[in-house]
């Protein structure tokens, strides 16, 4: 059994806490189909990243920001399907208080939303797309999130489902684990450990640490 020692756990949320993957899929392909892009394309590239950046790169022409708020207005009502992922819940009952947090490519009100409709506690830490200036694969997202947690990034656990988000934390200095979710477990090599589901994960404190055994 792996084992890994941390001194904090830094989740994304779509896909691993939460599973909105259903939710997102209908209006990314909702809005590739309204602009004409085929929605394969929009997909390809839409996991694991702000909606700002994917609509820059596909409609350059048009109100970037405009565009994400209607977008992720949808998300938040569209929540058939949307619920927590197997084992999100108990995993985060194991952990000490200020030592996790979540660091999503979404708004903080898609966020904050997801996690009340899962029934999952809001940490005191989450980083959302509005506080960053480049998203995931940058390093920049997971780096705030363990500067506020007050960790040293070498002392933090990232917990993904999508490269890009894989490469954001490995860039950072942190180990990752990743969630076949999302994506086949072909797809998250780069990751240092792949699970299928949080409940394979465990988590005691030990003489300070997070002792995480998979």
């Amino acid at each position: 059994m792996p084992t890994l020692y941390c001194s904090a756990i830094l989740f994304d949320l779509d896909g691993v806490l939460v599973d909105s993957t259903r939710s997102v899929t209908r209006q990314w392909r909702s809005w590739g189909e309204e602009h004409n892009i085929a929605p394969e394309r929009v997909l390809e590239i839409a996991h694991g990243v702000r909606t700002i950046e994917v609509v820059r790169l596909l409609t350059p022409h048009l109100d970037a920001e405009a565009e994400v708020k209607k977008i992720e207005q949808r998300e938040a009502k569209d929540t058939d399907g949307v619920v927590v992922m197997p084992g999100a819940a108990e995993l985060l009952k194991s952990l000490p208080d200020g030592r996790w947090c979540v660091v999503t490519s979404g708004t903080r009100d898609l966020a904050t939303s997801r996690l009340r409709l899962a029934d999952l506690p809001i940490p005191g830490v989450l980083i959302s797309a509005e506080d960053v200036k480049k998203g995931k694969p940058d390093p920049e997202p997971y780096l705030m999130g363990a500067r506020l947690l007050g960790v040293n990034p070498a002392d933090c656990l990232v917990i993904e489902d999508a490269p890009a988000g894989i490469r954001s934390g490995h860039a950072g200095g942190m180990k990752v684990i990743a969630l076949a979710s999302t994506y086949a477990a072909s797809e998250l090599k780069q990751a240092d450990l792949v699970v299928d589901t949080l409940r394979q994960i465990r988590v005691r404190t030990q003489d300070g640490k997070l002792r995480v055994e998979v």
